[in-house]
């Protein structure tokens, strides 16, 4: 207690960690209340870490989506993802991490390894909703506090949104004291810009089949203000022509849908009418080149 007898500030990084498809960027969104981190039912959507921001009274969570941790794929840009997952976790108060309630498997306990012993684990075990049997959860949780000590256990579902005041309440007993590091109305520290290449790349995840979204990567060209209007070009990367040929469709008719659903999207979260013009645009290697993934932001 401070000396008026007021509970003391809290506010702090919270990494949200997890193996791909466990719904951390889902959870990210429902924790903030927006739609700062794209989100798609593929693996590995997310590339960047993203902050999302919530201010309550007494207390701000500064938290921190990540890449899923990869163990399958070997590639310069997905070493680059998991190096963004390892850096996250030297650099926070707390850490989220997220799994599935239906099972544990290896590659949670590997994402789990890497957080530093000095840093609070709080488990979000995620779509409980989903799950067929429900008297499987609590043998399920005994077994996940069994791997190490944890300051929490909450079983959440982010789709639904169950359980998330439990979870901030956990997740606020093990921030730091201290100061609110952004102004009480911020919900992301990441600009227009770097959102709308990231809305584009979702409708690419959500609309494609398997090759092409792990193939492409989105950067803004140009973006203008006239007055309340927002004008936006973009290029889509690919490896190859023929995954440019499946992005563009018959007459371009798929790249049109993408941009159309993403101009959309953008409009309702900028708040303002949006002109979006999208190129596609063939760049061999990308994904394993240190010079393209630097200029890329990767």
């Amino acid at each position: 207690m401070s000396a008026d007898g007021a509970a003391p500030f809290r506010c702090g990084h919270v990494a949200i960690v997890g193996r791909p498809s466990v719904g951390k960027s889902t959870l990210l969104n429902r924790l903030v209340g927006a739609k700062v981190s794209i989100t798609s039912k593929r693996p590995q959507t997310t590339r960047h870490r993203i902050t999302g921001i919530l201010s309550e009274p007494g207390r701000q969570f500064v938290f921190v989506d990540t890449p899923g941790f990869q163990t399958k794929h070997r590639s310069r840009l997905n070493a680059r993802l998991n190096k963004s997952v390892r850096e996250a976790l030297g650099e926070v108060d707390v850490v989220v991490w997220v799994v599935d309630g239906e099972r544990i498997v290896d590659a949670d306990r590997a994402v789990l390894a890497l957080v530093p012993s000095r840093v609070p684990v709080v488990v979000a075990v995620n779509k409980v909703d989903a799950l067929a049997d429900k008297s499987a959860l609590l043998p399920r949780l005994a077994g996940i506090a069994a791997l190490r000590e944890f300051a929490a256990i909450v079983p959440v579902s982010a789709e639904k949104g169950t359980q998330l005041a439990a979870l901030r309440d956990e997740i606020a007993k093990a921030l730091p004291e201290g100061p609110p590091l952004y102004p009480e109305d911020d919900l992301t520290d990441r600009d227009e810009r770097f959102l709308a290449a990231e809305y584009v790349r979702e409708k690419i995840f959500r609309l494609l089949g398997d090759e092409v979204p792990y193939a492409a990567t989105v950067g803004i060209d140009k973006f203008e203000h006239e007055g309340a209007l927002r004008r936006i070009f973009a290029s889509v990367y690919v490896e190859k022509a023929s995954q440019r040929a499946i992005l563009l469709g018959e007459g371009g008719k798929r790249m049109k849908a993408i941009a159309s659903t993403a101009r959309r999207d953008l409009e309702r979260l900028l708040g303002g009418p949006v002109y979006l013009e999208v190129w596609v645009r063939v760049k061999k290697g990308w994904t394993g080149d240190d010079g393209a993934l630097d200029r890329m932001g990767y």
